[in-house]
């Protein structure tokens, strides 16, 4: 009977634990081991503690009751045989290209798939992320280029000025070329009026009207001393 509920309480630990972990951990990959000698795996733990990744054996049926329910249940799919969890802490192209290379040389270990935020990933698309540069890498790219565009727009932006000033001399030159008048007096000629004070332009056509007045009376009077003559005209002739 203590035997037993040590052991109900072992599972209850193992449980837990793969809770604890594979919450904690950035991703999840499950392995077959079958054939590895004691040596083998612990070259393979650590290679993959030195990539960021904890290289843990448990169970399938512990793992799969751990995850039942959750949003890790997808992973039962690969719980078959001697299966282990690596635990992704870091970089998981890092952790899959440890196990990769350790594959390579060691054809007993078996990458059967993994989970990484949610998504479910096959063997082949655990070989595609060992392929990628390390995340430093990738990051520095990802900064170059998002760089370049920035120093091509502050360039771009930096010579507008000088290219816009530029083209609006060449296009005066062009038009006073073909004998065009631009206009620049005409755009001079309301700021001097509207400098002009109120008085000064309502008082300026008086003096007009002073001038033209002596010249419209002239034949009038001109006609009236013609006229006066001819009267006397008439009444010399009626005297007679």
């Amino acid at each position: 009977m203590a035997t037993q509920n040590a052991q109900m309480a072992h599972k209850v630990e193992v449980v837990a634990e793969v809770k604890t972990r594979i919450e904690a951990a950035s991703a999840s990959i499950v392995s077959e081991y079958r054939g590895l000698s004691v040596t083998e795996m612990a070259e393979l733990r650590n290679a993959l503690t030195a990539a960021g990744g904890d290289y843990r054996i448990f169970k399938n049926t512990l793992v799969r009751r751990a995850i039942d329910g959750g949003e890790y249940q997808p992973l039962s799919e690969y719980l078959s045989g001697p299966s282990a969890l690596t635990f992704v802490q870091g970089d998981i192209s890092a952790v899959a290209k440890a196990l990769r290379d350790f594959s390579r040389t060691n054809p007993h270990l078996v990458i059967k798939g993994g989970l990484a935020d949610g998504s479910l990933l096959s063997s082949s698309d655990l070989a595609a992320l060992a392929d990628l540069p390390p995340r430093e890498v990738l990051l520095a790219r990802l900064a170059g280029a998002l760089a370049a565009p920035m120093q091509q727009m502050a360039g771009l932006l930096q010579a507008l000025p000088r290219n816009l000033a530029y083209g609006i001399s060449a296009l005066i030159e062009q038009r006073e070329a073909g004998g065009e008048t631009l206009p620049v007096a005409e755009a001079e000629a309301p700021a001097e009026t509207a400098d002009t004070p109120a008085t000064e332009t309502a008082e300026a056509p008086a003096p007009a009207e002073t001038a033209e007045a002596p010249a419209e009376e002239q034949p009038v009077e001109a006609a009236a001393e013609g006229e006066a003559p001819a009267e006397a005209a008439g009444s010399a002739d009626a005297s007679e």
